[in-house]
């Protein structure tokens, strides 16, 4: 009798979900971005808002709710309504926050219904042009000879720029002091302007400043070099050996989202990154389009998370 009710159930949750996605967007869908305006995450989402809202024939909002770590505004996320109307775009950051924080608003993977992974690149390690050091090997000298004395920016306690950075101090045996900023874009500012030397940033903030000779290119992160900057090597070329950190950009619903609504979204934006004129928006943001069904990106989450738990473990990362 139990396994009758049960499935009696299911069968009406699978037409509850059907019927959700068929009236699915009736009004306008908000992506929360948990970092500030003009970053990085920012640009992405913004580009995906004007290739996505025509498709699926409704306004997408994008709110920036910097701060924690990314908590704050992805926290909004996780006490939505699971109705398709309210998503976060994460970062890598996701999965880093949990093992920083003593004390977090939600479960970084079971609070959320993962749609999909969107887009992936490098960062790549830039310092200000007035620092006297032309490549990688020149820093780690330079940086070994004053521990503590070199500033290096992040957008935030708990974000990915600060774990890329704090990988980087262990495995090349310099201390840098760490400086959070609330966003990418207000680390850059000061990183220009000099009050800070070094950071590890995404191409869309680094290209036009290393184009003017703000700041000087000394590594990108991934495994391979990248085709927006083909004279700068890998960290791994330029001395630091084995290392290796990619950003990923990626959407989430909350928790008991109804699957047909996710699989929709999911579709629908696999459809508008597939079109040529997008990949195109992408590439010139840095990054490259890399869909996932949401079961991948939900492997992702779980993968990414067990790495970087033990990076902070072993670098003794700490928010501060």
């Amino acid at each position: 009798m139990k396994r009758y009710v049960a499935a009696a159930f299911a069968l009406l949750a699978l037409a509850f979900s059907a019927h959700a996605a068929d009236n699915w967007p009736a009004k306008p869908v908000k992506i929360i971005v948990p970092f500030g305006p003009g970053g990085f995450t920012d640009v992405v989402a913004r580009i995906l808002q004007k290739e996505l809202a025509p498709v699926i024939g409704q306004p997408i909002i994008i709110e920036n709710r910097p701060g924690a770590g990314s908590t704050i505004g992805t926290d909004v996320v996780a006490k939505a309504e699971p109705d398709g109307y309210t998503l976060a775009m994460v970062s890598t950051t996701h999965v880093i926050s949990p093992h920083l924080y003593k004390t977090m608003p939600y479960d970084a993977i079971r609070d959320f219904t993962p749609v999909m992974k969107l887009v992936e690149g490098p960062y790549v390690m830039v310092v200000n042009s007035t620092l006297p050091v032309k490549t990688l090997k020149e820093f780690i000298a330079y940086a070994r000879a004053r521990p503590d004395q070199i500033f290096f920016a992040s957008s935030g306690n708990g974000s990915s720029q600060h774990l890329v950075g704090a990988l980087f101090q262990s495995m090349a045996g310099v201390k840098l002091s760490h400086v959070p900023y609330k966003g990418s874009n207000a680390a850059m500012q000061d990183l220009i302007g000099g009050q800070v030397k070094v950071s590890f940033v995404g191409m869309p903030n680094a290209l036009p400043n290393i184009a003017t000779g703000k700041l000087r290119a000394l590594a990108v992160t991934t495994k391979k070099r990248s085709p927006d900057l083909p004279d700068v090597p890998t960290m791994d070329e330029a001395g630091v050996k084995g290392y290796e950190a990619t950003i990923w950009l990626g959407l989430l619903a909350p928790r008991n989202t109804p699957p047909a609504i996710v699989d929709k979204l999911n579709a629908d934006i696999v459809k508008v990154l597939a079109e040529p004129a997008a990949r195109k928006l992408m590439r010139s943001a840095g990054v490259d389009v890399a869909t996932s069904t949401p079961a991948q990106f939900e492997a992702l989450l779980k993968e990414e998370d067990e790495r970087w738990g033990k990076v902070v473990k072993e670098t003794g990362a700490v928010v501060n």
